[in-house]
């Protein structure tokens, strides 16, 4: 049973890696978006992020930094090349600009939901998949 557990723990880490892998059991809610008094083109939007059991974000990154605070449930956050993080409700993580990552939800009864930050230049604080 310990190997079995090693190696589901191995294949939840290694899986957001994969390549071809697509975004599952996740949804996000614009809760606000405005261009940012006096910073030029920058805008700030901040995204509900909700994913259910098991949902799943791949490899990507954003053109700009990206803080994340965690509302509910355990997400499990990882920089290419950095062991996985998990974070717990009222923890906050910032991914540096054009860091590729990927996050998930280990869970699979509990679903998790945070804040999202992002401060771009307009149109450009999406995600970007990466193979």
């Amino acid at each position: 049973m310990r190997a079995r557990s090693s190696l589901v723990l191995l294949l939840l880490i290694a899986m957001p890696f994969a390549q071809g892998q697509e975004k599952t059991g996740v949804v996000s809610a614009e809760l606000f978006s405005n261009i940012v008094p006096d910073a030029g083109d920058k805008e700030v939007t901040v995204l509900d992020v909700r994913y259910a059991p098991g949902g799943m974000n791949p490899r990507h990154f954003h053109p700009a930094a990206v803080t994340f605070y965690v509302l509910s449930g355990t997400p499990v956050f990882q920089e290419e090349g950095k062991p996985p993080i998990t974070l717990k409700p009222g923890e906050s993580l910032m991914i540096p600009a054009g860091t590729t990552h990927a996050h998930w939800n280990p869970s699979s009864s509990e679903g998790v939901r945070w804040l999202e930050f992002i401060v771009a230049d307009r149109g450009e604080g999406r995600a970007i998949r990466k193979p």
